[in-house]
């Protein structure tokens, strides 16, 4: 059955309830409820929501790998269950990634590797990430194994490399031998390709080598940036607080008047080498206007003294509890709060407008996830 909001339905729907609100438009009614009353409560307008397209958005996806020898099932997990749903036919994913999952399955099957057990611990193949750069439509995969060593896992790296061909980024393993439910340990093997998938953001290369976070959804990331670009100052001085590989940092230095100077943090060595081969591809009269400050938020939590303009881009959790409380004592002329949580979300707007220094001058949502009740929203602050 088809109709002209939602095309054909979710072969993999119910048993995989990744997307719960499947086919709704717009954001979850809930967070939107929250976002409106917050905006009254400031004397804002309605808050607007930016979306994107609606299928074969994700260019990032992360799934489990389980089942029986010769049997493997690539997918999501049942909710509270380590049951694995096969998703072959993903629809919200790009066509890419479930091609992928594909050759995988069935280079585990004909190189006879095993699948990993959550309850004894044993099998070698663990989860699937797979990343598809814009620019080559290529992906970049990450096979994850319940090995510390390679030798097990390379006829299958092997047949994967042969079988994407030209449709292949890079092909690593990673090495997780915990039994915990992290997704990644901290050791990888780069079997072929480049040490990072490169996206353009503003007129700067962001890279993101395969322990980096990224938005699963670049398009609507894309409004994200030039949003916060549109509201930064030619000149200013930025401090960025959770920069990632930088994103949104980096794309402000697309000229030599944008920033005066900039300040970024970051705590994940993933993303601090992303950020350090981005680095490396400005010219140098632009790199010599960064600073990267590694480690907790909370340790850098200074930086944002200097700066005119602070953005923070905080995890699920919100801010660090001394950012968030040099941010409200000492603000800056402007914040930008980039969230992911509603909930860590409100909290933190209660603390940075405590000590009546800041307002809240604009809210607006992204339908970043849809289908979801995901909602990424981008506050700003003024001091006053």
């Amino acid at each position: 059955m088809k109709d002209s909001t939602t095309g054909p339905q979710c072969p993999h729907r119910p048993a995989c309830d990744a997307c719960p609100r499947f086919g709704a438009s717009g954001i979850a009614p809930p967070a939107g409820a929250a976002l409106q009353e917050l905006a009254r409560e400031h004397g804002l307008p309605d808050v607007p929501v930016q979306s994107g397209a609606l299928f074969g958005f994700r260019h990032r996806a992360r799934l489990a790998i389980r089942g029986r020898l010769g049997a493997p099932k690539i997918g999501l997990f049942e909710a509270d269950s380590h049951r694995v749903v096969h998703i072959p036919h993903c629809r919200v994913h790009h066509p890419l990634i479930n091609e992928v999952a594909a050759v995988v399955r069935g280079a585990l099957v004909d190189a006879r590797i095993t699948c990993y057990s959550d309850r004894v611990h044993l099998g070698l193949a663990r989860y699937l990430q797979v990343v598809i750069e814009r620019r080559s439509q290529s992906a970049q995969v990450v096979l994850v194994a319940n090995s510390s060593t390679v030798a097990p896992l390379t006829e299958c790296l092997e047949l994967i490399r042969s079988r994407l061909g030209p449709r292949l980024h890079s092909l690593w393993l990673n090495f997780n031998v915990e039994p915990n439910n992290v997704i990644l340990g901290a050791g990888f093997y780069h079997h072929c390709g480049p040490q990072s998938v490169t996206e353009n953001f503003g007129g700067a290369s962001v890279h993101y080598p395969p322990g980096a976070f990224g938005q699963s959804n670049l398009e609507v990331a894309q409004q994200i940036v030039d949003h916060i670009r549109d509201r930064v100052p030619r000149g200013s001085r930025v401090a960025e607080f959770y920069a990632g590989v930088g994103a949104i940092g980096l794309s402000l230095l697309d000229r030599e008047d944008r920033v005066g100077r900039l300040w970024m943090n970051e705590v994940s060595p993933q993303s601090l080498l992303g950020l350090q081969l981005g680095l490396a591809d400005l010219m140098p009269s632009l790199r010599d206007r960064v600073d990267v400050l590694a480690g907790p938020a909370a340790a850098a939590a200074e930086a944002a003294l200097d700066g005119e303009v602070v953005i923070v881009d905080p995890p699920r959790k919100g801010l660090d509890m001394q950012l968030a409380q040099t941010l409200a004592a000492r603000p800056a002329q402007q914040l930008i709060y980039v969230s992911c949580a509603m909930a860590s979300f409100l909290h933190d707007v209660r603390q940075l407008l405590a000590g009546d220094k800041l307002k809240l001058t604009e809210l607006t949502a992204f339908n970043l996830m849809p289908f979801t009740a995901h909602v990424e929203t981008v506050a700003r602050f003024e001091r006053g």
